[in-house]
């Protein structure tokens, strides 16, 4: 138990260069927590108990609105960490988190992260990166969801995933949605209904065909002008 741990916070960029006295000492400072797929490991507002690290599976991180509807700031796989900032600054934890899928996570209380990064500037420095890094990207979606519309981020989306599919044919660029309609909207920031109609949209205008969640790029030189058009 203690070894494969240890395998799980190497995979961690936090604790990737400590030595395997500093290492043991951490892992003697972990516990496990596992979590069923939509288990929440927090609420918005919560009090900040400690970082979590994921082991196996996804966490979302999210915010929710007055009126319900959620928006996805990000989503963390294995050897990713997560609730920095509130084990630092003593606030409550700033957004609520849930299992995408069945998950285990390492939990380091807030305390004994405190304690050991005091032991381990290096980690500290590495802390304030990892937040920087976050922080750049909330900027982004704050930049998305203030300066554009929900057809230019879905277009962005679909162009990112076709850049990264391999599945061509003489009808197009074949890309597969991991996820829901309800679960791209709060990745977008948007509702369910808008995501399915700017998706008819588009395949009324002919750049693409839709089968459930499977989409044919037809026109990737048309979405391409399209979201040029937009900037």
């Amino acid at each position: 138990m203690a070894n494969d741990t240890d395998v799980i916070l190497r995979k961690t960029p936090l604790f990737a260069n400590l030595t395997d006295v500093e290492m043991q000492a951490l892992a003697t400072r972990t516990s496990r927590k596992r979590f069923q797929r939509d288990e929440q490991l927090f609420a918005e507002g919560d009090p900040c108990s400690g970082l979590f690290l994921v082991a196996t599976g996804k966490v979302r991180i999210f915010k929710l609105s007055p009126s319900g509807r959620e928006q996805i700031l990000a989503v963390e796989g294995p050897g990713s960490s997560f609730a920095e900032l509130p084990v630092f600054d003593g606030g409550n934890y700033p957004a609520a988190a849930s299992a995408l899928e069945d998950t285990e996570v390492l939990f380091i209380s807030r305390k004994d992260f405190q304690n050991f990064c005091r032991e381990h500037p290096d980690v500290g420095l590495k802390v304030i990166a990892v937040v920087g890094s976050r922080l750049r990207r909330l900027v982004g979606i704050i930049e998305e969801l203030s300066f554009t519309t929900v057809r230019q981020r879905l277009i962005a989306l679909i162009l990112r995933l076709a850049q990264a599919s391999h599945a061509r044919s003489k009808e197009g660029i074949h890309v597969e949605l991991t996820k829901s309609h309800q679960d791209l909207a709060a990745e977008l920031g948007t509702v369910r209904e808008l995501v399915s109609r700017n998706l008819g949209r588009l395949q009324a205008e002919g750049f693409l065909d839709v089968e459930g969640r499977q989409i044919i790029v037809k026109d990737l030189a048309g979405l391409k002008r399209e979201q040029a058009a937009a900037e």
